[in-house]
């Protein structure tokens, strides 16, 4: 695929160079781990410029959908997106990776992942991103190595870092009307404006983390037995993720006020999810001990 640019040195072009391979490396790494299916791409054009590559796999050995997106595209800001950046109506540049895995086995935690960059007409540019965790049973041992992988890559560009961007995600990824988080956490960080090159070494040495973060979790669980009772309850918990996503995310709004490809920016919702009414764990089980720790976030390292 071509990436768009007049410039082949901007920051704009590097960085969707680097979204673009670094989404063909999580795609053979994801296919040899699935082990039954590959991943369909979809290409992609944006009506106003530009372009994506959307990549699912579905019904899979281990992941029951997944999707690895691509996008470069270039457009005109509508006055309520503008309103909300604060800025006036004008042209912009936007590319990012964005990637979400829903694996049969309830015991392998969800996981999200995304990167993006976007330029607006005056000048003003900045980058966005982060991963989180969502697990419906917790197995601490996976969550402390999830965050300890992305705390090593931010501790590489300074040492704040990883405190900072982890409790924005625990703000972040917060069900306001369920009173909850969405999962463990991870980092969560935007509109990062600063030192520019700086923060897209940053940026890459997060991309470069997010399957050593996660697919060793994916191979140690793989095997972990579940039944239905597992299942209903991963069910239920992937309305969460679902309600999230549909009323909070700014990836989606953003998609969605760009007019943007829907397919592609609905892609992060799971396949199946049930909307039972009142489930409630039983007192000291599994399936409470998560939510303990997702009305209360922890530190994890």
């Amino acid at each position: 695929m071509e990436i768009l640019t007049s410039e082949k040195t901007s920051l704009k072009s590097r960085a969707s160079s680097f979204f673009y391979e670094l989404q063909k490396k999580i795609c053979v790494t994801v296919e040899g781990i699935d082990g039954q299916k590959t991943f369909f791409i979809d290409r992609w054009s944006y009506p106003q410029g530009g372009g994506g590559d959307t990549r699912i796999i579905e019904s899979g050995g281990v992941f029951e959908k997944g999707g690895v997106n691509f996008s470069d595209v270039r457009g005109e800001l509508t006055e309520r997106l503008a309103q909300r950046l604060k800025v006036a109506p004008q042209g912009f540049q936007a590319t990012g990776i964005s990637v979400v895995l829903h694996p049969f086995n309830p015991m392998i935690p969800t996981v999200h992942f995304n990167l993006r960059f976007l330029e607006l007409q005056n000048g003003d540019r900045w980058f966005g991103g982060g991963t989180d965790l969502t697990p419906y049973y917790l197995n601490e041992k996976d969550v402390v190595h999830f965050h300890a992988t992305l705390k090593e890559a931010c501790d590489k560009h300074h040492p704040s870092y990883y405190r900072r961007f982890k409790k924005w995600c625990d703000e972040y990824f917060f069900i306001k009307h369920r009173h909850e988080e969405r999962g463990v956490g991870g980092i969560f960080f935007d509109d990062l404006r600063d030192q520019p090159e700086q923060t897209f070494a940053f940026v890459q040495d997060v991309g470069n983390a997010f399957l050593q973060a996660y697919i060793p979790i994916v191979n140690y669980r793989r095997k972990d037995r579940w039944g239905d009772a597992e299942r209903q309850w991963q069910l239920q918990r992937r309305g969460r993720y679902a309600e999230f996503n549909l009323l909070y995310d700014r990836g989606t709004l953003f998609g969605l006020e760009t007019e943007g490809r829907i397919e592609s920016i609905l892609m992060s919702l799971p396949p199946a999810v049930h909307w039972k009414y009142n489930v409630q764990p039983k007192p000291d089980s599994r399936e409470a001990k998560l939510l303990e720790v997702l009305k209360t976030p922890k530190d994890w390292v």
